[in-house]
């Protein structure tokens, strides 16, 4: 079992707190909700702001040692993303070609990744987005409302009959309302983050993704859109719908 699964089993204030400090280490924010996660005092935070200002490793020459490597690394956010973006398309595919228990069961995978990625995009993404593009503010408050509304939708789809024309007719807008939503997302923001950063950087934030990926809620919840509610509400989410999950054995 992988330390972050193990943490998140906890479900105590301390493993939540070690969750987003961990999250804050791996993208080097240290921001005012970064700092009253650490739950360890004065001498915690300024391990964590050192560690915020360190710079990226250097080869002889000055430059940075991943920067050629980054587009290609697994664990460059942008590639890291993009590949998410295939898999939800296909999940929808699958999903809406499928009935009954199949078409449930493809649903549940669906959400789950739409979870994973929205919390992914969130908490590491549009944060940086915002300090780092010159429209990054517009940019990200217009995906963040696409996000929310994604989010309404998937609530009531998990109230629908799932063979139910009903069903098929949400699930449909939706896909085209994601599918839409990625590709503003590639072009609008992750082509610019890439150029704007460095492949260390890069590299941080995809790190950072995988650890969001451990703690996002197995449902997207309405309404934590902004990164600072998701920092703070996101492994709480995270904890109850597993606690809820394995009571009724769901998910």
């Amino acid at each position: 079992m992988s330390a972050a699964k193990t943490i998140a089993r906890l479900r105590t204030p301390v493993a939540t707190s070690v969750l987003l400090l961990a999250t804050c280490f791996a993208t080097r924010v240290v921001t005012t909700h970064c700092r009253a996660a650490y739950p360890f005092g004065p001498a915690f935070r300024r391990v964590a702001d050192r560690s915020a200002q360190q710079p990226a490793r250097e080869t002889r020459d000055g430059k940075d040692t991943m920067a050629q490597s980054a587009i290609t690394s697994p664990t460059d956010v942008v590639d890291f993303l993009v590949s998410q973006h295939q898999q939800i398309k296909s999940l929808f595919a699958e999903t809406l070609a499928a009935s009954g228990k199949e078409r449930e069961k493809a649903f549940v995978e669906l959400r789950r990744l739409l979870a994973v990625h929205e919390t992914a995009e969130e908490e590491v993404v549009h944060p940086r987005a915002k300090r780092k593009l010159s429209d990054g503010a517009a940019v990200v408050d217009e995906r963040l409302h696409e996000e929310h509304e994604a989010k309404t939708v998937l609530q009531k789809l998990e109230k629908l009959d799932v063979d139910s024309a009903e069903f098929t007719r949400l699930l449909t807008e939706l896909r085209d309302a994601v599918v839409e939503h990625a590709e503003h997302e590639e072009h609008d923001e992750f082509s610019k983050l890439g150029q704007e950063l460095s492949g260390s950087e890069l590299e941080r934030m995809g790190r950072a993704a995988k650890l969001a990926e451990a703690i996002a809620p197995t449902r997207p919840h309405a309404g934590v859109e902004s990164p600072a509610a998701n920092m703070a509400a996101g492994p709480f989410a995270a904890m109850l719908d597993r606690a809820r999950d394995a009571i009724v054995g769901k998910g």
